[in-house]
């Protein structure tokens, strides 16, 4: 199965990587642009708000015309963005390029996990699709400690240049690669009011917007909850716990997640991000914290194939702009976990209280989890429909009779 996309994983590879890499280089980046470290943080919110906007807009249109070309557009944009970032002379150069970026970040992370799903016969669906979502967190957590490493030898530029060059070499894959891509289904009804109209992907990408909120908004905040806490100096090995979780989590759930179905595995998924928070919040030992940690991370990338499943097994002519409208969700309930996160520290709480606020997200995540649950369908019965390859038939998700389907 890895040989058919790989060429996906190393794209999300590289996004995982632009999209935290800025956290590790930033003061460099503020002194070379003559600006301030909060101003250059103003790329981060740039680069979220486009992708939250281009994903679910473009990525339909896109693929209309050929799976392909919707990659290859995708990330030809998102190297585009990347490279002007490396080069920027000025802040607002700066900012404009990571709108590009992150505009063509948001397309591809839909396309490439839509496009990893169809690849596949349906039985390996659930695999195929965490594939992608372990490149976008293996990139996340190399992201960081890569980008410094980078930095220390050739500046923040050379940094920049190394998304770049795999993002090329993403490309070269998918522009060489033997074989047709399947041409990704789309409905005419595909646009926002029709997926979201749908009770199950509204509540679904209201659960992506809160477990944003909750798993990577925390995250943001995990060294000076530590520090608090007396677990300063553990602060690395935590960082690195809770990035081998989320690896982990996202490379190992999708055998189970094609074994089980995404009815079992929906609940399953915030109520171990839940306990995890109930850990750290409530003590202070430092092997309880590395392994809660780890869970915490584990159980917050998981939750993206599981969720894509969930909305998507019975969808597949609008699974493109779900996954855009979910993976919009995510990174926008992370920004917000963040700021949230800013503004209870700015009002008097203390670093080491954020946990139990996390907490709270995660009851709500909980509850979205069960109702998102009882709207998937049981099961799914075959309908021809072009297969990945050739044409010939193949089994198309859709709802047996009797169960709910939304």
């Amino acid at each position: 199965m890895i040989g058919k996309v790989w060429p996906l994983i190393v794209a999300a590879v590289s996004l995982g990587i632009d999209a935290y890499v800025l956290a590790g280089v930033l003061p460099d980046m503020a002194d070379s642009l003559a600006t301030s470290a909060g101003a250059i943080g103003l790329g981060v919110t740039a680069f979220t708000a486009a992708y939250a906007a281009a994903g679910p807009f473009l990525s339909r249109v896109l693929v209309g015309r050929s799976t392909r070309t919707a990659l290859l557009v995708a990330l030809g944009t998102f190297n585009l963005g990347n490279l002007v970032t490396a080069l920027a002379p000025t802040l607002g150069v700066f900012l404009g390029a990571r709108v590009v970026a992150g505009a063509g970040a948001g397309v591809l992370t839909a396309v490439a996990t839509a496009t990893a799903g169809a690849l596949v016969a349906d039985h390996e669906r659930g695999r195929a699709m965490s594939l992608v979502t372990f490149g976008l967190s293996t990139g996340t957590v190399a992201g960081v400690p890569l980008g410094m490493l980078i930095e220390g030898q050739v500046g923040w530029r050379g940094t920049m240049g190394f998304v770049v060059l795999i993002g090329v070499l993403s490309m070269l894959a998918l522009a060489l690669r033997s074989g047709t891509l399947p041409q990704l289904p789309t409905a005419r009804r595909s646009g926002a009011r029709a997926v979201l109209g749908n009770p199950r992907v509204a509540l679904g990408v209201a659960l992506a917007f809160v477990l944003g909120v909750a798993s990577l908004g925390l995250y943001t905040y995990l060294l000076p909850v530590a520090d608090e806490r007396g677990l300063g100096g553990w602060g690395f090995a935590l960082v690195w716990a809770w990035g081998i979780g989320g690896v982990l989590g996202s490379g190992l759930i999708g055998k189970r997640l094609d074994a089980l179905g995404p009815r079992r595995l929906m609940p399953v998924v915030p109520a171990f991000l839940l306990a995890s928070f109930l850990v750290v919040w409530f003590t202070d030992r430092p092997v309880v914290w590395l392994i809660a940690t780890a869970v915490w991370g584990a159980s917050g990338w998981s939750s993206v194939p599981v969720l894509q499943q969930a909305l998507t097994r019975d969808r597949t002519e609008q699974a493109v702009t779900v996954v855009a409208f979910q993976m919009a969700a995510m990174y926008l309930g992370s920004a917000a976990g963040s700021a949230a996160g800013s503004a209870l520290l700015a009002g008097g709480v203390g670093a080491g209280a954020l946990p139990g606020w996390a907490t709270l997200a995660a009851v709500l995540g909980l509850v979205l989890a069960v109702l998102v649950t009882r709207l998937t369908p049981r099961s799914v019965s075959a309908a021809p429909t072009a297969s990945p390859a050739s044409g010939a038939p193949r089994a198309q998700h859709t709802p047996t009779a009797g169960s709910p389907c939304g």
